[in-house]
């Protein structure tokens, strides 16, 4: 079965072809980010008139670049934008009609759980088949989205943790534009920390707060404390380091290159601080997630995966407890539409009539 898959919920135009849920034929993605580097983060305006341009072009290529008969289409109807969501998804119902074919809503979180499980066509599959890695521990970790989510079975779905404020994606960008690198913030502060931590640097990082909740917050909304995250003490602290010291971002210091970009070697010991706060931070939820039940595996998804550092301590993490660790590959991690058709061959609870009739959900939930 080749489904089609469109996803719009932020800043990337992307669609794909995927056969029986995880073998992709085609995955064509264009990005904004140039677009939205002027304003230091996404323009909901901008982001939508650029899907209005860019999504039948990105959707032909990546019909001409699979071949062979369209099943299904399936798209993503939330969490996002708004006026993005409204792009590919009004793209995807027309697309539907004309090809007479049933039309597939997905959630975006859940599709980015996918995404180990996809590999290109005329590869061996790296990793077992989905419904054999259950019950499975999920985390969904972007620029809009931090969740630990509990797996069951395949297609099951249930919130157990997340951030109480900012994603961990947003934390990295917010920290950036802080500290003068600019946006996008995750790529550069995570080569930053690589290189300071090559150089042996990892010995002096700042103790920065790993934002731990409080038991009883409201904002826990009945979830418990150890499973969520909070960073805005972070980002507070963050700011108030910059403030006590006004030479850390002065434009006389010396810089040197880390990672392919030039900061002084103070400010590299403050990004790779503030990035360890935020994977040790993670690491700490995950750890004691895995200890509520015995996991057949943990499923790690979503932009922020890529980064390195958490990666290498969600590693250390899943060796300890001895419950493999599945990752997507590196261009399967941000937003794309071969998690979208992949989901939607195995989760189909939201389709024909109903999914037709389906409106944009911005705020839409996990299961």
């Amino acid at each position: 079965m080749q489904i089609l898959g469109i996803e719009t919920s932020c800043d990337e135009t992307a669609a794909a072809v995927v056969r029986d849920g995880r073998e992709v034929l085609s995955n064509v993605v264009y990005t904004q980010i140039p677009l939205h580097q002027p304003y230091g983060g996404v323009v909901p305006e901008i982001a939508s008139r650029a899907h209005v341009e860019k999504i039948s072009q990105v959707v032909g290529n990546a019909l001409s670049g699979a071949g062979g008969k369209i099943d299904a289409v399936a798209v993503t109807y939330g969490p996002g934008l708004s006026p993005a969501l409204i792009v590919g998804l009004n793209a995807a119902k027309g697309l539907a009609k004309a090809l007479g074919v049933q039309l597939v809503a997905i959630n975006h979180i859940e599709a980015h759980l996918h995404t180990p499980f996809l590999y290109d066509s005329g590869e061996m599959p790296k990793a077992p088949a989905p419904e054999d890695c259950c019950p499975a521990l999920g985390l969904a970790v972007s620029g809009g989205n931090t969740v630990w989510i509990d797996m069951p079975e395949y297609g099951k779905y249930e919130v157990i943790g997340e951030t109480l404020d900012d994603a961990a994606g947003e934390a990295f960008d917010k920290a950036a534009k802080l500290l003068g690198l600019g946006y996008p913030g995750g790529l550069k502060i995570d080569r930053i920390s690589a290189a300071y931590r090559e150089r042996g640097g990892s010995a002096a990082l700042i103790p920065f707060p790993k934002g731990r909740p409080r038991e009883g917050v409201t904002a826990l909304a009945g979830l418990p404390a150890e499973l969520c995250v909070s960073f805005s003490g972070l980002k507070t602290a963050l700011l108030r380091h910059v403030q006590q010291n006004p030479d850390l971002l002065s434009p006389k210091a010396e810089k040197e290159d880390f990672g392919g970009y030039m900061v002084s070697p103070a400010v590299a010991r403050v990004v790779a601080s503030y990035q360890e706060a935020i994977a040790q931070a993670i690491a700490d939820r995950t750890r004691a997630a895995l200890r509520r039940r015995d996991y057949r595996a943990f499923v790690l998804g979503g932009g922020v995966s890529l980064n390195s550092r958490i990666r290498a301590v969600l590693g250390e993490v899943c060796t300890a407890a001895h419950v493999p660790l599945l990752m997507a590959k590196p261009k399967y991690t941000g937003d794309n539409g071969a998690m979208i058709a992949g989901l939607a061959y195995y989760r189909r609870n939201l389709v024909g009539d109903e999914a037709m009739c389906a409106d944009a959900s911005p705020s839409l939930q996990v299961g």
